[in-house]
């Protein structure tokens, strides 16, 4: 273990050497065994491994004499998460696109469910926010903090959700989610509030965008129409009730990537879950924004 880059309600994140490769390790506390269970679980899915999803290594128990530590063990990207790193990198167009689109991409991958001699099940990521998301090296992002994922084999009938009915993170929450309505027995039910949040991860992206020499300062989405830390109540009413979403800036009208951007949010936050875009029609759009501006993918 080399040093702590992070503490979240489990336990914390360190940067850790193995094999001179650096590593990142999440430390749970012993309280939160179920947590680790169910994020190695996760990670060790059938056909799970891709590009854009955080690459996993190891899962481990170690104990000390009286204290118990549960190692969850993934790559190491020095960038962090995507909202450390919008708060200090404005974007170009290209920047922007890589981005949204990698996010997309890993997305989509978690999402489907592949059949072959292996079955990898549809999962639903349950907690999906700029913190949620790693940049890695080359611009690109993985998923990431699978812990609250669910799986869904299309041969079994039903949903194995945990009966807890509130879980993420309440200013991503979706409206349904909000105000109790989503169908627990249906499993597109989870896929479509994961997109509700996406599109509120590319409003941050498209801010930190510059266009006509203007950037926006970092915020988190509803930062002007809430407290730091709004309660499911504050939440409902801003979002179920008011039926508001976070401004969308003039700018972004007058210029053509900004504005095909702008398109793809409002469309993933859509009040009715079955008007929003799935993350397969997310990901094809953005590479035909991506090839209309000669970007390799």
């Amino acid at each position: 273990m080399v040093k702590q880059t992070g503490k979240g309600r489990y336990g914390e994140v360190w940067m850790g050497k193995w094999r001179e490769e650096k590593v990142a390790v999440k430390v749970f506390f012993a309280t939160e065994e179920a947590s680790w269970l169910k994020e190695t679980e996760i990670y060790e899915t059938v056909l799970l491994r891709h590009e854009n999803i955080l690459g996993f290594i190891a899962a481990d128990i170690k104990c000390t004499g009286t204290l118990t530590e549960l190692y969850l063990i993934t790559d190491y990207h020095e960038h962090g998460s995507l909202y450390d790193y919008l708060k200090s990198t404005p974007l170009d167009p290209k920047a922007m696109l890589n981005l949204a689109y990698s996010s997309a991409s890993g997305l989509c991958h978690l999402h489907m469910e592949i059949f072959g001699t292996q079955v990898k099940p549809a999962i639903a990521h349950r907690d999906l926010k700029s913190k949620n998301i790693l940049v890695k090296k080359d611009g690109t992002c993985c998923i990431a903090d699978l812990g609250l994922a669910v799986k869904w084999f299309s041969d079994k009938n039903g949903v194995d959700v945990p009966p807890k009915k509130l879980v993420g993170t309440k200013r991503y929450m979706a409206p349904e989610v909000l105000d109790k309505r989503l169908n627990r027995n249906r499993f597109q039910s989870y896929l479509m509030a994961d997109m509700y949040s996406f599109g509120l991860i590319l409003w941050e992206v498209a801010r930190r965008c510059v266009s006509e020499g203007i950037v926006d300062k970092y915020q988190l989405p509803y930062h002007d129409l809430l407290p730091t830390d709004p309660s499911c109540k504050d939440m409902w009413e801003i979002v179920c009730r008011k039926k508001l979403r976070p401004a969308l800036l003039s700018r972004w009208r007058s210029d053509e990537c900004l504005r095909q951007m702008e398109k793809l949010m409002t469309q993933c936050w859509a009040h009715d879950p079955a008007s929003r875009l799935t993350a397969l029609q997310v990901k094809k759009t953005l590479a035909k924004m991506m090839e209309s501006r000669d970007i390799t993918i």
